[in-house]
């Protein structure tokens, strides 16, 4: 009976630890958190993963700073959510960061529970979410906070390939503790939340004398449509965890593993029709998005940086009940060129579904690179050559699908036969050649044109001839670049078939430590 009532006394006295820590900051600093829209850290990942399965754990870490009167002050879990759950049924570490205790901010000891879950998260190879919320170093602890950003941010660059890493920005997320999240795979940002900057406003306005807003600094919308510095773009944080619970349909939870095979649904023909999408005019331009809902399954496409370089699309989709990658020329923007932003944008995609085992399909439709004197000083051979890499470097099943405009160098680096994709297929509606017809024309028959009666005429004739002689499929098919010429409405059926053909694909590169590429 004694030893009972012992027992009783234990078990309310940790009741009342565990009471008193997991109301964080307390109760004022928990409610002025939601007046600004957002969620506590506890409800946050209880929001994200399935109902009953999270399981906290070092709740009663306590932080290790002593100076500046911090050994006086009690911070529950230092500020820092962390456990395992499960999504869908699978299992997920995770931490959040919480701003009701010490403004979120980063310590020794908080960066030492991110480490340990991270840690978790490699030795039982599942994925890691990280949600910040942080007002970033903690100044009392000094160079042991920068210690703690060193060791994360080490563990994001060992685990990257290797299992997926997550990045919920939702709330500040400043300084060096920006880089955790462009070392992960996928950004999540949610509007007039997340704000992300290396120096705020008050260091440019000290420094520089500018004027600017924290939200027309590092906002939500200014990361996922001018830097690229985010990857999925939320209006609400509920709609944040509904992106990120349908990006994890789409992936798999480690690199050893594929995605999970869903059951084939056809995609909705009623309402994605090739022929009434694609226009006959060879000049007019129209959503490559459409195409893709075409032949995908259920015609279900989940893009990955929408808003960023939307002059290629890239994203997931499924195809006979498959994860695939699709990376596509968007005519809408641009007339689908490849420049710096689309390039670093489709090579680093192509690179995760490489090293996830996710097979690559080229959606091709772009009359090169983009030219221009900015373009050229901002890199463009040294960022247009990352999607050369890329392809080249990849050894998923890759397959490519000419759909019009196939010309120059943008032609080779959107996965052509000489990177080694391992089917190429065309329209005959495809034009492949080193340029469009009218500049070809120009240059090969400049002075046929230049003494004719009609100059005008004659250009069109000798604009015909080239498109007639080059500007189509059957010349690089009979050197067998193109391995078959194929209607559009048959795009679906050759797709699964190459899929299906590339299922036991094995390719062994030069054994090498890693290559170099063109960062």
């Amino acid at each position: 009976m004694v030893e009972n009532m012992s027992i009783n006394r234990k078990t309310q006295e940790l009741k009342a630890r565990m009471q008193s820590l997991l109301q964080g900051g307390g109760e004022k600093a928990m409610e002025k958190q939601k007046a600004t829209g957002k969620l506590t850290a506890r409800e946050r990942i209880l929001e994200l993963l399935d109902e009953g399965s999270f399981h906290e754990y070092d709740l009663f870490i306590q932080h290790s700073g002593k100076d500046f009167d911090m050994d006086k002050k009690i911070l529950p879990g230092d500020g820092v959510v962390t456990g395992t759950g499960t999504m869908n049924g699978y299992p997920i570490c995770i931490y959040a960061q919480d701003f009701t205790v010490a403004g979120g901010s980063l310590g020794y000891m908080h960066a030492k529970k991110i480490c340990k879950i991270m840690d978790h998260a490699m030795k039982l190879k599942v994925p890691i979410i990280g949600i910040n919320d942080s007002g970033g170093a903690r100044i009392q602890e000094g160079v042991n906070a920068l210690a703690g950003y060193g060791e994360i941010f080490y563990r994001n660059t060992m685990a990257s390939g290797v299992i997926p890493q997550i990045s919920v920005i939702l709330g500040p997320c400043a300084g060096g503790a920006v880089y955790s999240p462009a070392l992960t795979d996928f950004v999540f940002v949610v509007d007039k939340i997340s704000k992300m900057f290396i120096t705020g406003p008050d260091v440019i306005r000290t420094v520089l004398g500018e004027e600017i807003s924290q939200e027309d600094l590092g906002g939500a919308r200014v990361h996922a449509e001018i830097s690229g510095n985010a990857h999925f773009f939320a209006e609400s944080e509920m709609e944040c965890f509904d992106q990120i619970k349908a990006l994890f349909t789409y992936i798999p939870w480690n690199n050893t593993k594929k995605a999970e095979k869903f059951a084939m649904k056809r995609p909705k023909a009623k309402d994605y029709k090739i022929n009434q999408i694609f226009p006959t005019d060879p000049a007019k331009p129209y959503d490559v998005r459409l195409i893709i809902k075409a032949i995908s399954d259920n015609s279900e496409f989940l893009e990955v940086q929408e808003l960023f370089a939307p002059n290629i699309v890239v994203g997931f989709a499924r195809i006979n009940g498959d994860t695939v990658g699709l990376v596509a020329n968007q005519p809408i923007a641009l007339a689908g060129v490849l420049d710096c932003d689309s390039s670093d944008k489709a090579a680093r995609f192509i690179r995760f579904c490489d090293a996830f085992q996710i097979p690559l399909i080229t959606f091709e439709d772009l009359p090169g690179y983009l030219p221009g004197v900015d373009q050229e000083h901002a890199g463009v051979i040294r960022h247009g050559a990352k999607i050369l890499y890329a392809f080249s470097e990849a050894t998923v099943p890759k397959i490519t699908v000419i759909l019009r405009k196939a010309y120059g160098g943008g032609y080779i680096a959107m996965c052509s036969n000489h990177l080694k994709a391992d089917f190429v297929f065309a329209w005959p509606t495809a034009e492949i050649a080193v340029m469009g017809p009218e500049g070809a024309a120009n240059i090969i028959f400049k002075s046929e044109i230049m003494e004719a009666e009609d100059p005008d005429a004659m250009r069109k004739v000798k604009i015909q001839e080239y498109r007639e002689k080059f500007a189509n499929p059957y010349v690089a098919a009979s050197y067998g670049y193109v391995d078959a010429v194929i209607q559009p409405n048959e795009t679906r059926k050759y797709l699964i078939h190459a899929l299906e053909m590339t299922k036991s694909k094995v390719v062994e590169n030069p054994w090498k430590k890693h290559g170099v590429p063109p960062f």
